[in-house]
C-alpha cells in the first residue's frame, strides 16, 4: 500500500512514516508544499492521505481537495488547526498536533474503515 504525507516538519512526517510502516504501507512519498502534494498523488496515486494544514507553500486542505477532485482516498489530517479543519472539511478525521505515536496508529486504522 502507498500513502503520501504531507507534512512540512520532517520530525513529523519521520514520525507518521513509522507509524504509516507499522500499518503495512510499504511505499511512502513525502511532500511539503500543496504544488508537491497534489503533484506527487497524480504520479502515484496514495491508498491513503496525511495532511498537516499549513504547509511551507499552499494549504493542506486545498491539496486535500485536489487530490480528491481525481481520486477517492481516505484523508487524516494531523494538525494544530482542528478548528480550521472541522470548519473546512466538517467530516475530516482530525488528529491534533502535538500527538503521541500511539495516536496515529488508530486513526490511521479508522481512516481506512471509512473509506470502505
Amino acid at each position: 500500500m502507498r500513502a503520501l504525507i504531507i507534512e512540512p516538519q520532517i520530525f513529523t512526517s519521520f514520525m507518521i512514516e513509522d507509524a504509516l510502516r507499522d500499518a503495512g504501507f510499504t511505499s511512502i512519498a513525502l511532500a511539503t508544499t500543496e504544488e508537491e502534494a497534489v503533484a506527487s498523488a497524480e504520479a502515484e496515486p496514495p491508498d491513503l492521505v496525511t495532511s498537516a494544514v499549513q504547509l511551507r507553500c499552499g494549504s493542506g486542505i486545498e491539496a486535500v481537495r485536489k487530490i480528491r477532485l481525481r481520486q477517492d482516498v481516505p484523508v487524516l489530517f494531523i494538525t494544530q488547526q482542528v478548528e480550521e479543519v472541522e470548519v473546512e472539511e466538517p467530516d475530516a478525521l482530525v488528529v491534533k498536533k502535538p500527538f503521541l505515536a500511539a495516536h496515529l496508529p488508530p486513526a490511521i486504522a479508522e481512516a481506512q474503515e471509512r473509506s470502505h
